[in-house]
C-alpha cells in the first residue's frame, strides 16, 4: 500500500470517530493511460474535505461536487465511471479513449462502520494484510487476514471488488556507504520505505539520501526490531564481516522475502563458512543471495544498486504469484453503512 493509501484509511477513520458522515472511493479499473493505479484511494467528508487522489487531480473536483450534492452514493456504494464521452476526456483531462471506474462508498459514523475501519488501521500499522470485499448488490463489507498482497479485483457483473490492505514494501539497508545511497535513492523511487542501518554514527549522520530512517543500531538488534515481516527485504552492504555476518545470522531468521549480501563469489563463499560456523542452519543459509544482485556484470555503485534492485523486484514478483491461502483464515463482516 502506498503511504497515501494509508493516509486516506487514517483520515477516515478519524472522520468517523468524530461523528462525521464521509465516502471512500476506490479505482475499479483504468482503460488507457492513467495516472494513479487500481486500488488508489480518495476520501471525502460531508464538508468537501479530501484526502488521497484517484487521478492526479482530472476529477477529483467534479468528484467532490457530485458527492457534497447528493449526486453520487447518498444511501448506498455505487461504481462510476469517468471518460463514458469525448465530453468526459476532454473536460477532465482523461487520456484519450482512456476511462476511469471508481467505486464510491458512503460511510456512516456508526459502531460496525467505525470497527471495520479501525481493523483495517490495525493491520496496516501491524504491517499485516487485510483483504476487505465489498459486494455493491448485497451491501455488505467483510475483512479477512491475508497472508500476502494480491492485486485488486472487480468483477463488474456480480458488482464485486476485493482489495488487499497492507504495508508498503520495506528496504533494510545494513551499512552507509556509497552503495547504499545509490540503492536507498532507486528504491524510494520505486515506492518503498527505506531503512538504513549502521553502528557507526559519523557515516550514518553523512548518509545525504533524504526521507530515510536511519537507526544508529548494532545490526542485529535493529533486524529484529525493525525489519521482521513479509513485506521488508535486507540487504547487507558493509563489506565488513563484524556488521554484516551479525545482521545476516538475524535477518535469516526473518519472514523477510529477501536476504542478501554484497561481495564477490570468494568473499561470499568465506561469508557462508562463517555463519555455518556461527551455527546458522543450511537451511536459514540457502535463503542468502550471495553475490548479491543479478548477473548484468555491474561494477560501480550504481551498477550495482541496479542489479540488486532489479532481483528484490524478480523475487518479490515470484513469491507474490502464488494465491494467498485465505481459506486458513477468520472472517468478518460488517454492513456498509
Amino acid at each position: 500500500m502506498h503511504a497515501v493509501d494509508k493516509e486516506v484509511i487514517t483520515q477516515v477513520l478519524t472522520w468517523l470517530r468524530n461523528g462525521s458522515h464521509c465516502w471512500l472511493a476506490t479505482v475499479a479499473e483504468t482503460w488507457g493511460s492513467s495516472p494513479r493505479p487500481t486500488g488508489s484511494l480518495l476520501g471525502c467528508n460531508s464538508d468537501g474535505v479530501m484526502v488521497g487522489s484517484l487521478s492526479g487531480g482530472c476529477v477529483e473536483d467534479d468528484l467532490q461536487d457530485k458527492l457534497i450534492n447528493g449526486e453520487l452514493a447518498a444511501e448506498q456504494a455505487q461504481l462510476f465511471r469517468y471518460g463514458v464521452t469525448t465530453e468526459d476526456t476532454e473536460k477532465f483531462g482523461l487520456p484519450c479513449g482512456g476511462h476511469l471506474d471508481i467505486i464510491i462508498e458512503p460511510q456512516q459514523p456508526n459502531k460496525q462502520t467505525i470497527d471495520q475501519f479501525e481493523q483495517l488501521y490495525q493491520a496496516l500499522h501491524e504491517r499485516r494484510w487485510i483483504l476487505r470485499t465489498v459486494d455493491l448488490v448485497k451491501s455488505t463489507v467483510q475483512l479477512i487476514p491475508a497472508n500476502e498482497p494480491a492485486p485488486l479485483s472487480w468483477w463488474g457483473d456480480q458488482q464485486l471488488l476485493k482489495h488487499t490492505y497492507g504495508p508498503s514494501y520495506h528496504l533494510f539497508i545494513i551499512g552507509a556507504g556509497m552503495v547504499s545511497q545509490y540503492l536507498a535513492d532507486m528504491a524510494k523511487m520505486l515506492d518503498y520505505q527505506v531503512t538504513v542501518c549502521d553502528p557507526r554514527e559519523d557515516l550514518l549522520e553523512q548518509f545525504p539520501v533524504e526521507g530515510v530512517v536511519k537507526v544508529c543500531d548494532m545490526p542485529d538488534d535493529a533486524v529484529r526490531a525493525h525489519a521482521d515481516d513479509h513485506a521488508t527485504a535486507i540487504v547487507a552492504m558493509t563489506h565488513d564481516p563484524r556488521i554484516d555476518d551479525m545482521g545476516l545470522m538475524e535477518a535469516l531468521n526473518t519472514q523477510a522475502f529477501y536476504v542478501g549480501a554484497m561481495g564477490s563469489s570468494r568473499t561470499s563463499a568465506s561469508r557462508r563458512e562463517r555463519l555455518l560456523a556461527l551455527d546458522v542452519s543450511e537451511q536459514a543459509l540457502s535463503r542468502l543471495h550471495a553475490p548479491i544482485g543479478l548477473p548484468i556484470g555491474s561494477k560501480t555503485p550504481p551498477e550495482i544498486a541496479i542489479a540488486v534492485l532489479a532481483e528484490i523486484t524478480a523475487e518479490r514478483k515470484t513469491k507474490n504469484s502464488a494465491p494467498a491461502d485465505l481459506n486458513k483464515s477468520t472472517k468478518n463482516s460488517s454492513a456498509l453503512a
